[in-house]
């Protein structure tokens, strides 16, 4: 399935692999890319050294396009973004804040930049600023969310900018794809479902939550503290809500789950770990390669289109 975003990333299907936190490292991207799709290693708070690393082990396993994502806010985001340049990245998608000061760094060194946004005004900043592409991410992804869902975001997005866009946010079979594209996205980025392909390091307690969660099972904790984030539902979370509750204060708040997430990937720990992870988990029902995974969904997709 050609699109824009598979011409402008020398891709063989318009799937991006979102940049999760101690989820994407160079296993999962090298997989994606791999399989046709457009790999991602989340540099997350990550050392510059350690995405250098990740970076080198991804071109060791295959010589498809991959990208990073670079998380603004991370102490480390200037080191990173050279790190990138020097390393050749095909890409990057960015979160949490603002581009602008590393777009002309990477512009000039071929780099197309896709910023996640969750926003219109967001999305028409980052086209003027150089973007080569957005990101419309709804609140039905997994980890740190905005207040849009996927269905009114991506298609008010796309009207907005002339670049093209790609929808996130409740998106993990050909079904989603399909209403992705007709929305009009050029191509969908997927996280939570590439959670538990084959490649994935993350812990089997953690894939085995995402492969026995129901519909209801997600959960959404910071709202009060302005930095929502969807998880799965487990004690940590229940615990958090109640201080949330009586008004506890956000450096409390932070306590309860300082390293949650690496409990959670690392060590298996879903009782007191951050289970990162999107409404679609309730959909999600197998563990597959990521060719697998890919290839099923775009013929799914595929063929309700061509319906």
């Amino acid at each position: 399935m050609k699109t824009e975003i598979t011409e402008l990333l020398g891709i063989e299907y318009p799937v991006i692999q979102g940049g999760m936190a101690w989820v994407a490292e160079y296993h999962l991207a090298a997989a994606v890319s791999k399989a046709g799709g457009f790999g991602i290693i989340g540099a997350a708070s990550a050392p510059p050294e350690i995405v250098r690393e990740q970076i080198r082990k991804v071109k060791e396993l295959t010589d498809r396009p991959f990208g990073v994502n670079v998380m603004l806010m991370n102490p480390n985001a200037p080191e990173v973004a050279k790190v990138v340049v020097e390393e050749g990245v095909k890409a990057v998608t960015t979160g949490a804040g603002n581009p602008a000061a590393y777009m002309k760094m990477w512009k000039d060194a071929g780099i197309k930049v896709i910023p996640v946004v969750a926003s219109v005004a967001m999305a028409r900043m980052m086209e003027r600023a150089g973007a080569d592409a957005v990101v419309a991410e709804g609140t039905e992804s997994g980890g740190h969310i905005g207040s849009s869902t996927t269905m009114t975001l991506v298609p008010q997005v796309a009207d907005a900018v002339k670049i093209p866009v790609v929808a996130a946010g409740g998106i993990g079979d050909g079904r989603g794809v399909a209403a992705a594209m007709m929305l009009g996205a050029k191509a969908v980025q997927m996280g939570t479902r590439f959670i538990v392909a084959k490649e994935s390091i993350v812990h089997e307690n953690y894939k085995e939550r995402i492969l026995k969660a129901k519909d209801i099972d997600s959960e959404v904790t910071g709202r009060s503290t302005g930095h929502p984030i969807r998880v799965l539902r487990n004690k940590m979370t229940r615990e958090y809500l109640k201080m949330e509750e009586k008004g506890v204060g956000l450096e409390e708040l932070e306590l309860l789950t300082l390293g949650s997430l690496r409990k959670a990937v690392i060590d298996g720990d879903v009782v007191n770990g951050s289970l990162m992870a999107g409404q679609i988990a309730g959909m999600i029902h197998k563990e597959q390669t990521c060719k697998e995974m890919i290839e099923e969904i775009m013929q799914e997709a595929e063929e309700l289109l061509k319906g």
